[in-house]
């Protein structure tokens, strides 16, 4: 492809989950932007293996941690997360236009970060005896994205700054947790993961009070009748308050977390 937006189509479509991450690594950062560009949505968004089977959250039933089942349930839990969010970054690319360049060129550095940590959990799970797609999985961040795939300000309201922020509240306990039942090398991967994804929720921040800017709205006010209108999930403590700041949330969104 010789225009970015247009190449990230080409991994999202793709079925195979390793494949996906190589091929959005190999996209070349340097590409041309056409940021004024309509692209009819192709069939098949986004590309995913037969397995994981997808199912309601509340029937996923992982073994004990103190098991090597366990253990690798947990570390396939967060690679899933990862497979999405690799789906997420390139699915904004393509799909909203006449943002600036820099939106662009931002969430496919994303993209690409995404598909690094799936490869780094991917492999470790090989290593523990298991495989991407050996357990059952929810599909919960991309039910988010359909609901805000015609609302570029909610896409980025409630996924980045809402489902991927939660990601900075729970990294902390699931390192505990990993690292309690000996999985070192998990442990550090998340710390790989916590560092990287700050700066993404950072990057749904500044967008997010950019296009409130645009469009003349209250970023606080809009979160509050964003997250109503598209059901997102209440927010619950505790929260990672140093990663929250540090990924650009102002004191008075800090606040406004414990607000009933």
């Amino acid at each position: 492809m010789s225009e970015l937006r247009l190449a990230t189509l080409g991994p999202l479509l793709m079925i195979d989950a390793p494949a996906k991450a190589a091929a959005t690594l190999s996209i070349d950062t340097g590409l041309p932007v056409d940021t004024t560009a309509e692209i009819a949505e192709p069939p098949g968004i986004p590309g995913r293996p037969e397995r994981p089977l997808l199912v309601e959250h509340i029937r996923l039933k992982p073994p004990s941690m103190r098991t090597p089942a366990g253990v690798a349930a947990l570390v396939h839990a967060i690679a899933h997360i990862e497979f999405n969010a690799i789906n997420l970054a390139l699915d904004i690319c393509w799909r909203f236009p006449g943002m600036p360049e820099a939106f662009y060129r931002d969430w496919l550095r994303i993209a690409q970060e995404e598909a690094k940590h799936f490869t780094l959990l991917r492999e470790h799970l090989l290593n523990l005896g298991f495989d991407y797609g050996d357990f059952d999985a929810h599909n919960a961040l991309w039910d988010m994205a359909e609901r805000t795939r015609h609302d570029l300000l909610a896409r980025i309201a409630l996924v980045p700054r809402t489902l991927e922020a939660r990601g900075l509240d729970a990294s902390p306990a699931v390192k505990r947790k990993l690292v309690g039942a000996g999985d070192h090398r998990a442990g550090e991967i998340l710390d790989v993961i916590l560092h990287d994804e700050i700066g993404h929720v950072a990057a749904g921040n500044r967008w997010y009070r950019f296009v409130c800017e645009q469009r003349g709205l209250d970023p606080i006010t809009t979160y509050a009748e964003l997250a109503t209108r598209y059901q997102a999930p209440k927010l619950r403590a505790p929260f990672n308050l140093e990663a929250r700041r540090a990924a650009g949330f102002n004191e008075a969104e800090l606040a406004a977390l414990t607000q009933p």
